[in-house]
């Protein structure tokens, strides 16, 4: 594809925002009609080390996200009779075995679709073996003597543009940037030039740059339909629908939702998603930075939001590494719910999660019942935590 003129916008739908996201998501965006490319971003960093220990358990060639095969199951006939590509990181640390997995049940389902492979992010005989040339960010420090189980570096979106372009069905990965999800099927549906970009072109930085930004909105799923948005007041109706970018040629992109879904896309919403997780404006991604401090937003309509003007600078020499290590410590995690309204929102939040009110998980000291136990409420969460 070189004729970038004369290809409308990309719709990029994103069905995972995280490992145990909800599982009808696919089914949602693929069934609506609205999508030429269905995404699922399941790789926070913590995943990896899940998927480190779900591979001890289970063996090699296991270490990958199992839910998309769950989805897959649901909407991969559909996808190939509408020509819906797939792209994913569901792969994880073994995106060899997800995709051997993914071909086992293509065929209980009597389908044969063109699966490719995107490795080359496991760099962990490299890091253990170079403890001392690694240091941490954030920190300076160095590996030392502690041992690695995980090492995987953060590649962008050329494998996933030559993927597609050699007529990949679905694409599956391992660690890529979140963005990166994005970025390789807007390059492979507009013909985009990564040398060119990789020469300092500006109109090619740019075009990747837009990219960066349209992938790093819909990357977390529902957070930029309502799911994280302090205003959440505003969201007319719940649960919120999983996001849409409609990459244009020049890299704008229009930020949506399936018609009728629930949830909200607003100019606040998807600033509330561009400023998660970054620090400085200059958002670095191995295929280009983008400034984030150039973007544009302007309504566009009911539920659609423009993103424009986005600049890119060259890409950084070097890419980040995400290690896990056995360490001593444990995972918790906390819900921190601030400013006004904070009890409605923990409301919203534990009927989203646990599908109970804030009064039923505190209990009624009044009448003697007792607030539900730890496990009673993960039993009642929507994560199937045998999924894990």
């Amino acid at each position: 594809m070189t004729d970038t003129a004369a290809r409308g916008p990309v719709r990029i739908g994103n069905c995972s925002g995280f490992l145990g996201d909800r599982l009808s998501a696919a089914a949602e965006l693929v069934e609506s009609g609205e999508i030429d490319v269905l995404t699922g971003d399941w790789l926070a960093e913590l995943t990896m080390l899940i998927l480190a220990r779900q591979r001890m358990r289970h063996g090699a060639g296991s270490g990958y996200a199992r839910t998309f095969l769950t989805q897959m199951k649901q909407v991969l006939g559909t996808c190939l009779e509408r020509d819906i590509k797939v792209v994913t990181n569901a792969g994880g640390l073994d995106p060899q075995g997800c995709a051997d997995a993914l071909a086992e049940l293509a065929d209980t389902l009597g389908l044969a679709p063109v699966i490719a492979v995107v490795t080359g992010d496991n760099v962990l005989e490299v890091i253990g073996s170079r403890p001392d040339e690694f240091p941490n960010l954030d920190t300076g420090e160095a590996l030392g003597a502690r041992a690695p189980i995980t090492a995987n570096a953060y590649l962008g979106g050329e494998p996933v543009t030559a993927a597609l372009a050699a007529g990949a069905d679905v694409v599956i990965t391992g660690r890529i940037t979140d963005a990166a999800l994005v970025i390789g099927p807007a390059a492979w549906w507009h013909g985009w030039s990564y040398a060119d970009a990789a020469a300092g072109d500006p109109q090619a930085l740019d075009r990747l740059a837009g990219a960066v930004a349209a992938g790093h909105v819909i990357e977390c799923g529902a957070q930029a339909t309502g799911g994280n948005y302090s205003f959440f007041a505003e969201v007319p109706s719940w649960p919120a629908g999983f996001p849409i970018a409609e990459v244009a040629a020049d890299g704008s992109s229009v930020i949506t939702k399936p018609t009728g879904s629930g949830g909200l896309v607003s100019v606040g919403t998807v600033t509330a998603q561009l400023v998660y997780e970054i620090g400085a404006p200059t958002y670095a991604n191995p295929d280009v930075t983008a400034l984030f401090d150039t973007i544009v937003l302007t309504s566009a309509g009911p539920d659609r939001v423009a993103i424009s003007g986005t600049r890119g600078a060259p890409a950084p020499e070097k890419l980040k590494v995400a290690v896990n290590l056995f360490a001593g410590f444990r995972n918790s995690m906390s819900l921190v719910l601030t400013g006004r309204d904070a009890r409605a929102k923990a409301d919203l939040a534990l009927q989203m999660v646990a599908g109970i009110g804030l009064d039923a998980a505190l209990g009624d000291p009044e009448s003697g019942r007792r607030a539900p136990s730890a496990d009673q409420l993960a039993e009642l969460s929507t994560l199937d935590v045998a999924e894990l």
